[in-house]
């Protein structure tokens, strides 16, 4: 029935499967490449084009399990409130891991398939607890390097990706300084974020250009381009904390960065959009707008992801209807 799960036999896990292609991909994760002012200074985005393609991409495959499913598996399932706790954490991390009722994928002819997250994402100081939740099941994600502002000084926020390893994280998202993108000081963003890359090691770094803040697209397109130069693993969109937050046009200047990087180098640079993406029918425009721009080899969490904390609870109604409709009631 479900066409994304085909290629697995009845007992066969997904996680696992979905593990094993981010290990792949992180095997031969983008080493960076020297700063090419002139290729910087050469992208550009067509606003009026990308506004358009966006309004095609927004009411994107309604009610379709396949890719609803699918979604659930590329979610960074997170919590970065003021308040969060330790019994907030571990709950998140026990709905990372069974994201869907087991009656749920009963009525949808999946239960022989494991559904889970594609990670958790928490602050910082929640990172020894969720790994012990999880296991090993699934990677810790955390924000780091000043978030979600960036601005307090480089050697402080170089220490903090620093203590992000040190607690054991397996995903680390920096935030960038928006006013060196505003600026275009494209060589101080470069050295800052090669400094990040430095400092995470050889854990998976998501930079996260805070596109709400960036103004035109012209410097949504290059923020990405210099950020894959200086070797991040993942362009993200957003802090979750800006009023303008993760928005299809900016995805798809991002988009158009990570395609012409790949064009150029070989390198894979994953995608993760994060930010008010609070409905299946926004996850699922996301899920449209990658393959159709950067193709099938990106749908799976090595190459792109969801962060979301209300996401979840949409997708699972939605699959409710699809399984009542499957029943015949």
């Amino acid at each position: 029935m479900l066409r994304i799960f085909d290629n697995l036999s009845p007992d066969t896990r997904v996680l696992p499967a979905l593990q094993g292609r981010l290990e792949a991909h992180m095997d031969t994760r983008n080493p960076g490449t020297p700063l090419d002012l002139e290729a910087v200074r050469r992208a550009r985005v067509n606003r009026t084009a990308a506004d358009r393609r966006a309004a095609t991409l927004a009411a994107t495959r309604a009610g379709n399990a396949d890719w609803l499913l699918r979604a659930v598996a590329m979610i960074d399932l997170t919590t970065l409130s003021d308040d969060d706790t330790e019994g907030r954490v571990r709950r998140l991390c026990d709905k990372a891991l069974r994201p869907l009722r087991s009656e749920l994928l009963v009525a949808l002819g999946a239960e022989g398939v494991g559904v889970t997250a594609a990670a958790v994402c928490v602050y910082d100081r929640f990172v020894p607890m969720a790994l012990a939740a999880l296991g090993g099941r699934l990677p810790v994600a955390t924000v780091s390097a000043g978030f979600p502002a960036g601005l307090s000084p480089l050697a402080t926020r170089v220490a903090e990706i620093e203590a992000s390893v040190k607690a054991g994280a397996d995903e680390i998202d920096v935030v960038i300084v928006r006013g060196l993108a505003q600026e275009g000081r494209w060589e101080a963003l470069y050295d800052e974020i090669t400094a990040f890359r430095r400092a995470c090691g050889d854990r998976c770094m998501k930079v996260i250009l805070g596109v709400g803040e960036l103004g035109a697209l012209d410097n949504v397109r290059r923020a990405a381009t210099v950020a894959m130069m200086a070797g991040a693993d993942f362009v993200k969109t957003s802090t979750g904390k800006e009023k303008v937050k993760a928005t299809l046009s900016a995805g798809l200047a991002m988009a158009a960065a990570i395609r012409d990087y790949h064009r150029d180098t070989g390198h894979g640079v994953g995608l993760k959009a994060a930010g008010g993406i609070a409905t299946a029918r926004e996850a699922l425009s996301w899920l449209a707008l990658v393959r159709e721009e950067l193709g099938e080899a990106w749908m799976h969490p090595g190459l792109f992801r969801i962060g979301a904390s209300s996401l979840l609870a949409d997708i699972e109604r939605q699959l409710e209807q699809v399984g009542r409709s499957a029943c015949g009631r």
